[in-house]
């Protein structure tokens, strides 16, 4: 068997076996840490370091999108000034599968420090990431599918259909009409498809 075919079929194992590993609460835990700051005055950031940290830039573009807006933190900037983006009450989803990277934990730290509430997205509940954070929402696999299997594969569409649920609660709650929406995506075909 190719590497590719097994990797479908790693894929057809793991993406249903997260999903319905998925728990509800974690995620309503998290958007009421969400909103709870946003009422107190607070913002979003979302962290990661490595692959994480591609997720990270698409979830906080994301979220953005349908109605809390979100920013991008640098996973290891942070630790070198870029925390001056935090303030009390800023909320930061902190990414990371093993929940044991060593800079992500300087940033944990530091954005702590800086005043804010955390929340963990890992593939290890009992990781140092997961028990630091106030909140933990679980992503993870068993396999990565690929060559080696080391590569994160099916470890980042866990962390990303995660938070991507989490963005559905959030947009749920603002209860934004298709014209906000649109307000947010005037170009491209989104765009487009309002003057229709």
């Amino acid at each position: 068997m190719s590497a590719l075919n097994t990797f479908f079929d790693i894929c057809s194992e793991e993406f249903p076996k997260y999903l319905n590993s998925i728990k509800e609460e974690e995620l309503y835990a998290a958007a009421d840490l969400i909103c709870d700051a946003e009422k107190a005055g607070g913002r979003l950031h979302v962290t990661g370091i490595g692959k994480p940290a591609h997720v990270a830039g698409y979830v906080a573009s994301l979220i953005s999108s349908t109605g809390t807006p979100a920013y991008f933190l640098h996973g290891t900037e942070a630790v070198h000034g870029s925390c001056g983006q935090l303030a009390k009450n800023d909320v930061v989803i902190c990414i990371s599968n093993s929940g044991e990277t060593a800079e992500l934990k300087a940033t944990a730290i530091a954005a702590r420090n800086n005043g804010a509430k955390l929340i963990a997205v890992t593939g290890k509940p009992e990781s140092w990431l997961a028990k630091f954070c106030e909140v933990h929402i679980f992503a993870g696999v068993e396999r990565e599918g690929g060559p080696l299997a080391r590569a994160p594969r099916m470890s980042v569409i866990a962390e990303c259909l995660a938070l991507q649920a989490l963005s559905v609660i959030l947009q749920e709650r603002k209860e934004q009409t298709v014209d906000e929406y649109l307000m947010r995506h005037p170009g491209g075909t989104l765009g487009q498809s309002g003057n229709k």
